[in-house]
This record gives structure tokens, C-alpha cells and sequence, in this order.
């Protein structure tokens, strides 16, 4: 889909695989370890120190936030992947621009690094994470908090949604509970557990900012999904890891942030990336329904643009308005043309180019769906066999 303003948005990616760096100017700053304080003062009049929850116990109060972290925090996991990346370079010869010496094309390879998040979410070794964070990984392993150390298998990954499944081979292994995206409200209480920058094991505490965020709103239009959007902190590193509400259920996964923004990132609801995780685990991959459009929402101003510069006659003040159709695709065998105003699918109202994706994801591959459009300022209705999405077709732009 096309959309008149996009935002720089980064996944949260760290290292060469799975870096996204946050606009770090001068290199890298080198943190320096505590100094160790040293004193003249003999040890009899110093002063005591304050006791720690460890020295006794239940006595210090708790929060939900401290219970939640102990409860889930097990289950958390890093997720190192490699990959090896070809690179080529040209050597050329100081007097080649004079004598015309043959330039040589020489190809090395390197080892991309990254570090992501994800969690245990079944106790036979199923860990969910980004798809960012494991795509084209050569290698891929998997560390639990308590030290212990997994090569994960990729079993598959959805990158239209960004979710992935990893597999190790463990058993009995910690989990975590999943919860119902569906009735977030915004203002809830949200919890990050994640590796932001490598630091490891890494709690952040905000609120649910919203929900529904569509793909278009973030600058990541070909996501087929409706993110949450929380002020908790998340960093590159914390890609694949869960949001967490307060009773410790898993509520998100963390994926993208805007750039130089603070307080906006977005997580896939759990609903949807659970829905996804089960297709990866049963075949290791996910069909998607493919229409075959690119469309715009209209606004008044580009309803007006559009009349005065294509000479067209739309009357309508918003709505969804077909850009271009794809050759040999599903909507031009149906009859859908560029200019077409659409207005509804299978008898929803269609409002934004986002209601007419969700629409097409909603159903399955070989599934008919009718669409009402104005064509040339008459209505019409269209019937539409979905054919399946070859993710690259949306290589040049947003085709739900």
C-alpha cells in the first residue's frame, strides 16, 4: 500500500545479523568498570550497611512488577545467530585510470553477528522470537537465564509478520503464559524483558500506549498486522522478547521502534503471533492470501489533487482508492482497476488501506471474497478468488 508520509522505523535489531544501531555518532563509547573505593577509615566505624531482600527474606515489600519478573524471567531467553555474508570488492591498480589496467573483482566473506530475545512458550523446547532476528542464519543459539546453552533450529519464519519459531532440545524447560491481546486497553500496565544492547536479562516497566497501530501508521506497511503500542523501554536487543502484563502473561512481542523517537515501540499482539507460531510448528511455513493491488487512502485534498490533474470524477472524501493493479493477479482477473473506490469487503465498511489488508488476511488462499467498489463513479460488485502470496511481491511496495 502507498501512504502519503512514512517514519524511519527500525526493527530492534543488534549485531551484524540482527543490529539495528540507534543513531550512535563517533563510534562506540567504551564503559569504564566501577571504581573500587578504598578508605583510611578503620572497618570498626564505618558505617552498617542497609540489609538486602537475600539477608532477609520476605521482610522488604514487594511489587507486581518484582513478582512478575521472577515468575517469567526464567523463561526468557538471548538468541545469538551468525551468518555468513559475501562480500565483493573491486581492486584497482593507482595508474588503472591512465593505462587502462583491468580492474579484478575479489569476494570475501565475513560473519554477521546479531543478538535477539524470545521466550520459551512450550516446555519441549519451542522458543518464539523475531523473524528479523534469526533470517538467514547459518547458526543459531539459544541462552537461558540459569547459564544453560542450546543450538536452536529454525523451524520456520513468517516474515510478512515478523514472527519465528525456534527449536532446542531440551525438556521440562521453564514457560511462559500467554495472554489475550484482545482486551488490552490502553493506560494497562506493561512489562519488557529483553537483551537491549547485549545486557542481558534487561526489565522495563511502561504502560500499553495504544493498540490497533497499523503497519502505515509506523512506516511498516507490509506487515499484516496491528501492533501495541508501549512507552516501556525497548532497544535494539529486545527484538523477539515478550510484553508482559501485569498478572506476568505474555501480551506482545517486541519488534520495531520509531527512530529517534522515545516511548514508541511496538509488539505483535499475542493473538496473532500464536496463530502464526502454530502453522510454523506444524509445517514451517505460513500461507497468506494475496489480492494484488496497490491502494492509497483518500483524502479530501488528494480526492481534489486527483480530479484536477487526471481529469477523474470522484466524489467521495476518503475511502480507498486502487493505485494499481498487479498483472495476472487475483484482483485483475476479477475485474478491479486502478481508480476503483473501494468500499467495502465481504460487506465491511473499508475505510483505510489497513481495513482492506486486514481483510485479505483474514482469509485463506483460494477463498473468495466479494468487494464493492465505485468504478468510474458507478457501483459495482466483485467477486474475487485469493490466490497465495509469494512474499516477493512485496518487493516494490505493499500488495495485500
Amino acid at each position: 500500500m502507498m501512504d502519503g508520509q512514512r517514519r524511519r522505523v527500525k526493527p530492534l535489531r543488534w549485531g551484524g545479523l540482527a543490529i539495528a544501531l540507534l543513531g550512535l555518532q563517533g563510534g562506540c563509547t567504551a564503559i569504564k568498570a566501577p571504581v573500587p573505593l578504598t578508605s583510611t577509615t578503620p572497618a570498626a566505624t564505618s558505617p552498617p550497611l542497609p540489609p538486602t531482600s537475600s539477608a532477609i527474606g520476605k521482610a522488604l515489600p514487594s511489587n507486581f512488577v518484582v513478582d512478575v519478573v521472577q515468575k517469567v524471567g526464567p523463561a526468557v531467553v538471548r538468541i545469538n545467530s551468525t551468518r555468513t555474508v559475501q562480500d565483493t570488492s573491486t581492486d584497482a591498480s593507482p595508474l588503472g585510470r591512465f593505462f587502462e589496467i583491468p580492474q579484478q573483482n575479489r569476494s570475501t566473506e565475513r560473519i554477521d553477528r546479531g543478538t535477539g530475545s524470545g521466550f520459551i512458550f512450550d516446555a519441549q523446547g519451542l522458543v518464539m522470537t523475531n523473524a528479523h532476528v534469526v533470517d538467514k542464519a547459518d547458526q543459531v543459539t539459544v541462552l537461558l537465564k540459569d547459564g544453560r546453552q542450546f543450538k536452536g533450529k529454525v523451524l520456520g519464519e513468517d516474515p510478512l509478520t515478523d514472527i519465528a519459531v525456534i527449536k532446542i532440545e531440551a525438556s521440562n524447560l521453564p514457560t511462559v503464559s500467554l495472554g489475550n491481546s484482545k482486551l488490552l486497553l490502553p493506560g494497562e500496565w506493561a512489562i519488557a524483558i529483553g537483551n537491549p544492547l547485549g545486557l542481558d536479562n534487561t526489565v522495563t516497566v511502561g504502560i500499553i500506549s495504544a493498540t490497533g497501530r497499523s503497519g502505515s501508521e509506523i512506516g511498516i506497511s507490509d506487515r499484516r498486522v496491528r501492533f501495541i503500542q508501549t512507552d516501556a523501554a525497548i532497544n535494539p536487543g529486545n527484538s523477539g522478547g515478550p510484553l508482559l502484563n501485569a498478572a506476568g502473561q505474555v501480551i506482545g512481542v517486541n519488534t520495531a521502534i520509531i527512530q529517534n523517537a522515545q516511548g514508541l515501540g511496538f509488539s505483535i499482539p499475542i493473538d496473532s503471533a500464536q496463530l502464526i507460531a502454530q502453522q510454523l510448528v506444524k509445517s514451517g511455513k505460513v500461507e497468506h492470501a494475496y489480492l494484488g493491488v496497490q491502494m492509497v487512502d483518500l483524502t479530501p485534498e488528494l480526492r481534489d489533487q486527483i480530479n484536477q490533474q487526471e481529469k477523474l470524477k470522484l466524489d467521495a472524501e476518503n475511502g480507498v482508492l486502487v493505485v494499481k493493479v498487479m498483472p495476472n493477479s487475483p484482483a485483475a482477473a476479477g475485474g478491479i482497476k486502478s481508480g476503483d473506490l473501494v468500499q467495502s469487503i465481504n460487506e465491511q465498511p473499508i475505510r483505510t488501506t489497513d481495513d482492506v489488508q486486514q481483510a485479505v488476511e483474514a482469509a485463506r488462499p483460494g477463498g473468495m471474497i466479494t468487494i464493492q467498489v465505485k468504478q468510474q463513479g458507478k457501483p459495482r460488485s466483485l467477486r474475487i478468488t485469493l490466490s497465495k502470496l509469494n512474499p516477493q511481491e512485496l518487493t516494490s511496495g505493499d500488495r495485500p
